[in-house]
């Protein structure tokens, strides 16, 4: 198995006062301990029960154990990792591990060592907020078995004290506190990198017994007694709390807690839609399920509708605390969860989405924060134009009338605002300017709205609405479109223009490690495939089907499981050439790092070629989406291209990266997608939109 364990000085006994062959007790020494970052954000896996009684979800770390646990919401995790130690011959044992998903949402490790074997199952409590952990161990004599515990109480890696008590670990910053409960032969409660049990058993013995630590960075530490066993870890307002918790779910046996859990999610699923018949072979068939249930598991049980863009925290962002924006709310990617929820034939889910969109997280000017808490509460200050309009066009889809007066205040501020469709940010984040994409759902969102208003008798505004939209419409080409550019003869969509000329070599800073200075014709991005997706152009207009061949040439990348896109020319947002992290404020023009290949942008390819009616390239696309999940069937933001290091060990191209995995966002796109196939159309296209600029009743000009 493999553990990461900070240098430590090698007289770290002696300094600590301890004799040979007796156990250090009392105190942990070392205050407040080394605070590490949270785990790499490639999990295999991701589990919650299905009642909202249980406020806990626990995510699988494909190096092995449990990385971050989120409580009270989803919003925030409450404990970094439980891992599991083997030790023999006087260290700690490597293993191979092998994740699989299990009924529902799921999973079983096994870890094969050097004549052992480890097998951990999980699952959480559907009647409390608790996590269990069933175990397993096949092993010769000298081996023993330990758990690692990493508390993170409260969103916050510091400030954890902890203690035994009962011979159980507890654990308490502020108003969260922990109880890991098991057979235990000895416990002990220490400081990260000083006198946590990592460090400790380094040399294969548990020679540590600190029966408690004051406030820090705190590592609980418990060996395990024979050769099975069964863990429980249970969360709540206070210590005792927390150990009640933990005792009964104990005291119900892992068995009777899993066979619960795997119902709720049984039962889900067979309140879903059926899978499409076009879903091809069984993994197909599995990652469909396992797609709806992630976004099922991806939502709030505090705040309903209030879904997360992932249970991850890459790269840099795992250095933040309290976590950063993955665990936050984005009403770009919920539009995209509640389309895939859609779908999915999950319409009350999508429905609590809608909700918390106008009822909680729209602003009184009827604008929508860049991303938010699960409960509301606006956290980075950007605005983004398409996050005002995609709730509209959900509003329409889900035919949720009652919305109207939410929809009319982001439909006013959509058309009133200074220099619109000129965007502060476009859907990447990190540039502003006249975007394809944006207008795209800018004027779906008003024809949308439009709609809503002659529902709602009020005649003056959808005309207004409908004025807007047919104006960035007809000069939406006119912003982005160039016909001067390096990468074709004809002409072709530009991600963004800064100044509304897109034949003139405006120049601007790409973000992300990448150049400075790019002539704005030298960059492009898929994205305005929105203008197809969403009804505004023909997927025959020339120039659209122009761009997809430049996208395809300076984006493409083919590897083994299928072609995937970059998101953008010079994207600078992932790993390092070297396979470090992404970190925050690389100095510009150093080239540092790549983003990689993007798996969603596979399902939005497909999507347009529904549309243009080529069923069968679209059904490749799915395939390709299909072989990029990890090892627990779980669909990540970015696999590796032909950069270094892929090619390198582990790093295979179309593999997932370190991004953010499972990403709702993609998981919600495959579901689109196989919807899409099985109707033979776009199903996600609001008709008020194609008619209007496809069809037969299409104004003149």
């Amino acid at each position: 198995m493999t553990a990461i364990v900070p240098a430590l000085p090698v007289l770290l006994v002696a300094a600590l006062g301890l004799a040979p062959g007796v156990p250090a007790t009392g105190s942990a020494p070392g205050a407040p301990g080394v605070d590490q970052q949270y785990l790499p954000a490639d999990k295999s896996g991701l589990l919650t029960s299905r009642t909202r009684v249980s406020k806990v979800w626990a995510t699988v770390q494909r190096e092995g154990g449990l990385g971050e646990i989120f409580y009270p919401t989803i919003g925030g995790p409450s404990a970094r990792s439980l891992t599991f130690v083997v030790t023999a011959r006087g260290g700690i044992a490597k293993a191979a591990v092998r994740t699989e998903q299990l009924d529902g949402l799921r999973f079983r490790q096994t870890y094969d060592g050097s004549g052992w074997r480890l097998t951990a199952d999980y699952t959480t409590d559907p009647a409390r907020s608790a996590v269990l952990v069933d175990l397993s161990f096949a092993a010769p004599r000298g081996h023993q078995l330990f758990a690692v515990y990493d508390p993170a109480l409260g969103n916050t890696r510091a400030g954890d004290s902890g203690r035994t008590s009962g011979g159980a670990l507890l654990a308490t910053d502020g108003a969260v506190s922990s109880a890991l409960v098991g057979s235990f032969t000895a416990t002990s409660s220490g400081f990260a990198g000083v006198s946590d049990g990592l460090t400790d058993l380094r040399d294969g013995r548990m020679d540590w017994r600190y029966s408690s630590a004051a406030a820090g960075n705190l590592v609980q530490t418990a060996a395990l007694r024979g050769r099975h066993s069964t863990l429980a870890l249970g969360f709540a307002g206070s210590a005792a709390a927390a150990l009640t918790t933990a005792r009964r779910s104990l005291r119900d046996g892992f068995g009777s807690v899993a066979r619960s859990y795997a119902y709720g999610w049984k039962r889900y699923l067979a309140g879903l839609s059926a899978p499409p018949r076009v879903l091809r072979g069984p993994a197909q068939r599995q990652l469909y399920r396992t797609s709806a249930m992630v976004l099922a598991a991806s939502e709030d049980k505090t705040h309903p509708g209030a879904y997360v863009a992932a249970p991850a925290s890459p790269w840099a962002f795992g250095t933040d605390d309290p976590s950063g924006p993955y665990h936050l709310v984005w009403s770009r990617d919920l539009y995209q969860i509640a389309t895939g929820l859609i779908a999915a034939g999950d319409r009350a889910g999508a429905g609590r989405a809608l909700d918390f969109l106008f009822d909680v997280q729209q602003k009184e000017d009827g604008s929508f924060p860049q991303n938010s808490q699960v409960d509301g509460t606006p956290v980075w200050g950007g605005l983004q134009l398409d996050e005002v309009a995609l709730p509209i066009v959900l509003a329409y889809q889900l035919g949720r009338g009652d919305t109207w007066p939410g929809v009319k205040r982001a439909a006013d501020f959509l058309a009133g605002y200074p220099g619109a469709p000129f965007t502060p940010q476009e859907r990447w984040e990190n540039q502003s300017g006249y975007s394809p994409n944006t207008i795209a759902t800018a004027v779906a969102g008003l024809v949308c709205a439009a709609a809503l208003a002659r529902s709602h008798g009020d005649p003056a505004a959808s005309r207004r609405y409908l004025a807007t939209a047919d104006s960035w419409r007809d000069r939406v080409k006119a912003w982005t479109v160039t016909s001067t550019g390096p990468y074709s003869a004809r002409p072709y969509f530009l991600r963004l223009t800064k100044d509304g000329n897109p034949d003139a070599g405006t120049t601007y800073s790409i973000g992300d490690s990448g150049p400075v200075d790019v002539d704005q014709r030298r960059v492009v991005d898929p994205g305005f495939l929105d203008l197809v997706r969403l009804g505004i152009l023909s997927p025959s207009d020339p120039d659209v089907v122009n761009t997809l061949a430049v996208v395809d040439a300076q984006l493409g990348v083919a590897t083994p499981r299928g072609f995937f896109w970059h998101r953008a020319s010079f994207d600078g947002f992932g790993e390092q050439l070297d396979g470090s992290q992404w970190e925050y404020d690389e100095p510009p023009g150093s080239l540092v790092s790549r983003g990689r290949a993007w798996p969603l942008l596979s399902g939005e390819r497909g999507e347009y070629e529904i549309a243009a009616g080529d069923l069968r390239a679209a059904a490749s696309r799915l395939a390709a989406m299909t072989r990029t999940t990890g090892p627990g069937g779980m669909l990540p933001e970015q696999v590796w291209d032909h950069t270094p290091p892929a090619g390198q060990g582990r790093f295979e191209p179309g593999t997932p990266t370190f991004s953010a995995t499972p990403l709702a966002w993609t998981h919600a796109q495959y579901l689109r997608l196989a919807r899409d196939l099985a109707e033979g159309r776009v199903v996600e296209q609001p008709a008020v939109v194609a008619d209007r600029y496809l069809g037969h009743n299409r104004p003149a000009r």
